[in-house]
C-alpha cells in the first residue's frame, strides 16, 4: 500500500489587536513612513501585549483552524516558533492542552522563518507514517520580545502573529494534498540571522562576568562584555541567500509536482520584504501578480507569515480553489523550503 497523503483541510489565523504604524515608529526612532515603505513595503505590524505569550496566539489560531476544518480533535500538534513561552519545556504541549486536545503528541520545531514549512513537512510525515490521521500545524511568533528597541531596521520589519492549518490523511490526487516537500539548510551561514545570547553557547547568566558558564561565548558577547539577547540580521547577505534559495527550492518543488513555471498560479512566499518577494518571482520568471502580498498590513511575522498570507489571499479572492500553489520560505539556520499543492475549497477562520 502507498503511504497516505497529507491533505490541508483547515486554516485559521490570529493577530494581536494592537497595530503599530510606520508613523508610530517614527515617533520613537529615526525613521519615517517613506523610509520603511521604500525599503520593505511594510506599512503596519501588530504587537502582542506584555501579558500575551506565543502560546496565546497559537491557541487562538489553532482553535480557528480546527473550526475551519470542522473538527474538534487531532492526533498531533506541531508548533513552529522561534519565540517559545520558555526555553524549557516546549510550547506545543501547553497549546494542545489549552485547546482541549488531550494527551496527543505535541512538540516544537525551530527553523526560524522557514519553521512553518518544516512543521508542515513534519506533519505530513506523521500522516504518511501512519502515526497520525490528522495533525494541527501552527506557526506562531512574538518577535517583538526579541527585538532591540533601538534597532529601527528590525523593529520596522517584524510583527507578531499566528497561523495554523489542519492536515488529514487522504489521497494524493485530492485538492489540498501536499506534494513532496523540498527542505534545505546551510549552517555555515548561521551567524547571518541570530539571537547570540541565551543558549548553551552563551547563557545569559554570567556572560561577561567571568563566570564559568560564559567560557566559549565568543562573538555572542559584545565589546563591552555584555550579553546580546536581541535578534540580529545581516540584511544584504540574507537578501541574496533568500532570493536564491526560495526561487531554487520553489522550482524544485514545482518539478516534483510535474509543473512548469507557467503552470504555477500562485507563489505564496514567506513575507519577509517586498523587494525579496519581487526578486524571487523575477528569478523564477513568474509574473509578480501571482505572488500574494500581505506584509504591507502585518509585517514579517516569521513562522506565521505563510498561513497568514494564505488566509488573506483566500479571503480576498486572490487564491481560489484549484489554484496550483507553491509555498516557500527562508530563515535562520540558514534554512529554506518549498511545497506544492492544489488549493482546496475551505473557509479560513
Amino acid at each position: 500500500m502507498s503511504a497516505a497523503a497529507a491533505v490541508l483541510c483547515g486554516l485559521g489565523t490570529w493577530l494581536p489587536p494592537h497595530a503599530v504604524t510606520n508613523d508610530d515608529l517614527a515617533r520613537e526612532l529615526d525613521t519615517s513612513d517613506e523610509w520603511i515603505r521604500s525599503r520593505t513595503g511594510i506599512g503596519t505590524r501588530f504587537i502582542a501585549a506584555p501579558s500575551t505569550a506565543t502560546s496565546d496566539l497559537a491557541v487562538e489560531a489553532g482553535r480557528r483552524a480546527l473550526k475551519s476544518a470542522e473538527s474538534d480533535s487531532v492526533d498531533a500538534v506541531v508548533l513552529a516558533t522561534t519565540t517559545p513561552d520558555h526555553p524549557c519545556p516546549a510550547t506545543a504541549p501547553l497549546v494542545a492542552a489549552q485547546l482541549g486536545l488531550g494527551t496527543v503528541a505535541a512538540f516544537d520545531v525551530g527553523a526560524v522563518c522557514t519553521g512553518f514549512l518544516y512543521a508542515l513537512a513534519t506533519g505530513a510525515g506523521l500522516v504518511a507514517a501512519g502515526t497520525a490521521a490528522s495533525v494541527l500545524v501552527i506557526g506562531a511568533d512574538t518577535y517583538s520580545r526579541i527585538l532591540d528597541p533601538a534597532d529601527r531596521s528590525t523593529r520596522a520589519i517584524f510583527g507578531d502573529g499566528a497561523g495554523a492549518v489542519v492536515l488529514r490523511s487522504g489521497g494524493a490526487d485530492e485538492p489540498g494534498a501536499l506534494g513532496t516537500p523540498v527542505l534545505g539548510s546551510d549552517g555555515t551561514g548561521s551567524d547571518l540571522i541570530t539571537v547570540r545570547s541565551g543558549g548553551s553557547r552563551a547563557p545569559l547568566h554570567g556572560v561577561g562576568a567571568g563566570a564559568e558558564g560564559a567560557v566559549g561565548a565568543g562573538d555572542a558577547v559584545g565589546q563591552a562584555g555584555h550579553a546580546d539577547p536581541y535578534f540580529r540580521m545581516a540584511g544584504k547577505a540574507v537578501f541574496r541567500n533568500a532570493v536564491e534559495r526560495m526561487a531554487d527550492a520553489s522550482l524544485t518543488a514545482a518539478r516534483r509536482a510535474g509543473w512548469e513555471v507557467t503552470d504555477i498560479d500562485r507563489l505564496v512566499a514567506h513575507q519577509a520584504n517586498l523587494r525579496i518577494l519581487h526578486a524571487v518571482a523575477d528569478r523564477m520568471r513568474l509574473p509578480r501578480r501571482r505572488c500574494p502580498v500581505h506584509l504591507d498590513q502585518v509585517g514579517n511575522t516569521a513562522a506565521a507569515s505563510i498561513p497568514l498570507a494564505l488566509a488573506h489571499a483566500a479571503a480576498t479572492g486572490h487564491l481560489a480553489p484549484g489554484h496550483r500553489t507553491l509555498l516557500t520560505a527562508f530563515g535562520g539556520g540558514l534554512t529554506w523550503g518549498a511545497c506544492a499543492l492544489r488549493w482546496p475549497a475551505l473557509t479560513p477562520m
